[in-house]
């Protein structure tokens, strides 16, 4: 009778206090711990537990794929060559030129000398037809298929289309080509006007990818990392000094500094264009390429 009477007193005592924080109800006994005659008067209470972590699983890391500092390095020579699909402008440029070389290698000499002569961009030519002459002229190369610069063209196009896009080596080519031609023609004309030379000089031959690939080589320095850009240009324009000093051709090798001169002028604007290599060639660029 007492000991109902003492759990109902407890009861009422338990339903009019004070709810119990969480951080002490988890220190409360479980009644099963408690000793005999108390686990009663727990009885009536609603048993709470604290908070229990319950461990989150962490998902397992993706591998990244690194690439061992070797394989970074590793030059690839296969890069230095045109080839269909990295580099389509340089890679079908170079098939065109093979044709042409073959046509002057084995051709009949008369018919080598007619195209030659109608592709010339002398300046009775570039009066009548300025726009044919020009683009004519760029399919040749001076010299035949055993020119320094059929190596030049391969390696510094295939150099500045992978890094700048096909059209945009293409513009820098063609740009070089005909400023420099008109820079060096223009003066002819204007030397035969006044009569410092004879009227020939206005059927001068004049044809080949030289000026092109001059101002393609002054453009791709300028996406070289310093200690490639400074050699690169002062061993390719001594040897065009040297050339002009042994005034062989003066109207040629002028026009060579001039295009070499053009291609640096471009510089901020193929910076701009510039993409690390490898990237696809039609896709925009963004960063220069040191």
């Amino acid at each position: 009778m007492e000991r109902t009477e003492v759990t109902a007193r407890a009861s009422e005592d338990m339903a009019g206090a004070a709810p119990v924080p969480d951080s002490e109800a988890a220190a409360l006994p479980s009644p099963d711990a408690c000793p005999p005659g108390v686990s009663g008067l727990l009885d009536g209470m609603p048993k709470q537990r604290g908070p229990v972590s319950v461990p989150v699983p962490v998902p397992a890391a993706l591998p990244v794929a690194v690439a061992a500092p070797e394989e970074r390095s590793r030059i690839r020579p296969w890069r230095l060559l045109p080839t269909p699909t990295g580099t389509p402008f340089t890679f079908g440029y170079a098939a065109v030129l093979a044709l042409t070389s073959l046509v002057t290698e084995y051709a009949d000499p008369s018919l080598v000398h007619t195209l030659l002569q109608g592709s010339s961009t002398d300046v009775a030519h570039l009066v009548r037809t300025p726009v044919l002459v020009l683009l004519a002229s760029a399919l040749w190369i001076a010299g035949g298929i055993a020119s320094p610069y059929v190596l030049g063209f391969l390696l510094v196009m295939t150099a500045l289309e992978r890094r700048i896009g096909g059209l945009r080596t293409a513009g820098v080519f063609l740009l070089g080509h005909v400023l420099a031609t008109l820079a060096t023609e223009l003066p002819v004309g204007l030397a035969v006007l006044v009569g410092h030379l004879p009227d020939t000089s206005l059927h001068r031959l004049d044809y080949g990818i030289s000026f092109g690939v001059a101002a393609g080589t002054g453009a791709l320095a300028g996406l070289l990392s310093p200690w490639l850009r400074w050699p690169l240009l002062g061993l390719y324009g001594g040897m065009l000094v040297q050339d002009l000093l042994a005034f062989t051709d003066p109207m040629t090798e002028w026009g060579h500094l001039m295009a070499l001169a053009i291609g640096v002028a471009t510089w901020p604007v193929v910076r701009r264009w510039a993409k690390p290599p490898g990237r696809p060639s039609d896709q925009a660029p963004d960063q220069a390429s040191a």
